[in-house]
């Protein structure tokens, strides 16, 4: 019974293996289901399913896999709720009209509706039957009934006792523009520890480990506490085309700045692309020379480059303004040497893919890894900076 169930997630993409289905055997035999179906979902639900973006796919799945709903009948489903975002208006109804709806308890409700979406095959508006809006039906929006339920926001008399949409969260997506949260979340996967100091903090493992070999004898092992190694650098373009990113880039310094599982954090600024400088402010106040910020950092940091990468073609390319013996002007030769000494850092771009050809994009990413400033995006990036290089 687990194991095609498990392959079943597998297919919508949900990650389940092995470890899982170990899991879940075990509660089973521990008998944490209480020997039903109900209790089996629950359970198989709070070990199978790691992130809320997979939920729904895991409702779809055990609905198709252990009741027979397929998703064709969820597609129905939301095509009913389509109709019922058109709402239509409610005519005033008389007090006789009111008081001749027939109450409902919430079991012979409920026994309605699923026969309703069994039975119903196209729109209805301003009936007394089928799902609908603007009707004495109880099912449906915008309508009358004084023990009906609501299918949507907006309720038509408020007098519904049970809404059907009562499942309030809405999937989450990771193809979005960050918010705050989740730029936190996205850039924790960054931390990296290192024991130092004095040996003060105990060793469990090490501790049992000893005592063992010590014919039970307790031997107390102890360690240097771990600390955080990681140093970053957030490299951030402002002005000019970054304009309309500006709550973007401003979220992702927040996220950086709150970080506490990094040993050092140093944020720099740049306009378009670095011409042998970056500053240490937004309005481009006290430089420090890339020479300089190299002699300075170790090429160990992980540096994170935040813009849009979009600029006059001479801006990244040109060296005619460079003088006989002096430090190149071109924007590519800058990037170059950033990349030679910071192996482990990346570009985030918070301008649609789609725009990435044909233009200086073009020629930053054959510079640096770029990532798309999204929930995989930044998840992404993060990998490519923990590889070992």
């Amino acid at each position: 019974m687990i194991v095609p169930f498990l392959f079943a997630l597998r297919a919508r993409k949900l990650p389940v293996g092995t470890q899982e289905a170990v899991a879940l055997a075990r509660a089973l035999s521990l008998g944490l289901h209480d020997a039903s179906l109900d209790g089996f979902y629950e359970v198989a639900r709070a070990l199978l399913v790691h992130s809320e973006q997979h939920l729904d796919d895991f409702d779809v799945v055990f609905a198709e896999h252990f009741r027979g709903v397929v998703f064709d009948a969820v597609k129905i489903t939301e095509e009913i709720r389509g109709w019922l975002d058109e709402v239509r208006k409610l005519r005033d109804l008389s007090d006789e009209e009111k008081a001749s709806l027939e109450a409902l308890d919430l079991d012979e409700l409920q026994r309605l509706f699923e026969r309703r979406l069994r039975e119903q095959t196209s729109r209805h508006d301003g009936g007394s039957r089928w799902i609908g809006t603007g009707g004495t039906s109880p099912f449906g929006r915008g309508g009358y009934h004084p023990t009906g339920m609501s299918l949507g926001p907006g309720g038509g008399g408020r007098g519904a006792v049970k809404a059907a949409d009562a499942r309030r969260y809405r999937g989450y997506r990771t193809d979005v523009v960050l918010d705050l949260r989740q730029i936190e979340v996205a850039l924790r996967r960054l931390r990296a520890f290192t024991r130092e100091g004095h040996p003060s903090e105990l060793d469990i493992e090490g501790t049992i480990d000893a005592t063992a070999k010590n014919a039970g004898e307790l031997e107390v092992v102890v360690r240097p506490p771990r600390r955080p190694e990681t140093r970053v650098l957030l490299v951030m373009d402002v002005g000019g085309s970054m304009d309309p990113y500006a709550e973007a880039v401003s979220q992702v310094f927040s996220a950086a700045k709150r970080a506490t599982h990094w040993k050092e954090l140093r944020t720099y600024y740049f306009h378009n692309c670095v011409y042998g400088r970056v500053y240490r402010t937004d309005r481009f106040a006290d430089p420090i020379s890339v020479a300089d910020l190299f002699r300075n950092t170790a090429p160990t940091y992980k540096v994170l480059f935040l813009g849009d990468a979009l600029m006059a073609p001479y801006e990244l390319l040109a060296t005619s303004a460079d003088e006989p013996g002096g430090e190149p002007t071109a924007g590519i030769h800058w990037l170059h040497r950033l990349r030679e000494h910071f192996p482990h850092s990346v570009w985030l771009n918070p301008e649609s893919p789609r725009g990435w050809a044909g233009n200086t994009v073009e020629v930053v990413r054959s510079v640096f890894p770029m990532f798309h400033l999204t929930v995989d995006g930044l998840t992404e990036a993060v990998q490519e900076l923990m590889r070992r290089r």
